[in-house]
């Protein structure tokens, strides 16, 4: 199966993980994937021993599609974030801009409409209040208000297009605040479900690797088969407990 495939089949069980139990990953995913696919080809000889010992061999056989769900997930989180940081950059970019467009519209319309104050009085409104969406949201209103009263700003010279630009850039900067805010209100949802798939995987693993570390604690040949190399070097550099001996189920 595809990963995508393999994420809609594991989901359910992801989803029910409980949220205490859920941990981030402690290395780069990229890594921990190949370490599982790794693991997966060399238990394969000790079937036999590891069933002998109790190791579930279903856990082995679901590893592919537990791999397949996180690298989707990874994958599916990825594209969030980056996503959001870029609409982050792109707001920044043209914020200026659009703030530049709003102030220079309500200068023209104040003049423009100077002497009719019901329209005046409109224009006051719009000009009243301050942050990000306020500015989105006065963009628009200048652009219908504009739209509806042609003749004045006509008499001033006003560019009409500018109504249009204005319609146009509060469309854009609405949906950029929007990508750029909201997935974070939302806590980031493909994060947690990242960590839950990665919590699923490493439930496996860990409990195939305390298996084989049990079942070949006097085989050091067979045991490093069941030993992280990515947290092994880690513990090397470290000078932590020698590379041989047992690793505890949440390494």
């Amino acid at each position: 199966m595809s990963s995508a495939e393999d994420y809609q089949s594991q989901l359910a069980a992801i989803e029910a993980i409980p949220g205490d139990q859920v941990k981030s990953p402690n290395m780069p995913v990229d890594t921990f994937l190949q370490e599982v696919e790794n693991t997966f080809k060399w238990v394969q000889a000790d079937r036999d021993k590891l069933t002998a010992a109790g190791l579930d061999w279903t856990l082995v056989e679901n590893l592919p599609a537990r791999a397949g769900a996180l690298r989707e997930a990874e994958s599916l989180w990825f594209k969030s974030r980056f996503s959001r940081e870029e609409a982050e950059k792109e707001w920044l970019a043209k914020s200026p801009a659009a703030y530049e467009l709003r102030d220079t519209l309500l200068h023209d319309f104040r003049f423009a409409f100077r002497n009719l104050p019901e329209i005046a009085s409109r224009v006051a409104a719009i000009a009243e209040g301050s942050g990000h969406a306020d500015m989105i949201q006065d963009l628009n209103d200048l652009s219908v208000l504009g739209k509806a009263n042609p003749v004045p700003l006509a008499a001033i010279g006003f560019d009409a297009a500018l109504l249009d630009t204005a319609a146009v850039t509060a469309n854009e900067m609405a949906s950029l605040l929007s990508e750029a805010t909201v997935v974070r209100a939302d806590r980031n949802a493909e994060r947690i479900i990242r960590d839950r798939a990665y919590t699923y995987l490493k439930q496996a693993l860990d409990e195939i690797r305390a298996c084989g570390q049990y079942v070949f604690w006097r085989n050091e040949e067979r045991c490093k088969g069941y030993i992280s190399p990515y947290h092994k070097k880690e513990r090397k550099k470290a000078g932590k407990r020698p590379d041989n001996s047992i690793e505890t189920a949440n390494s």
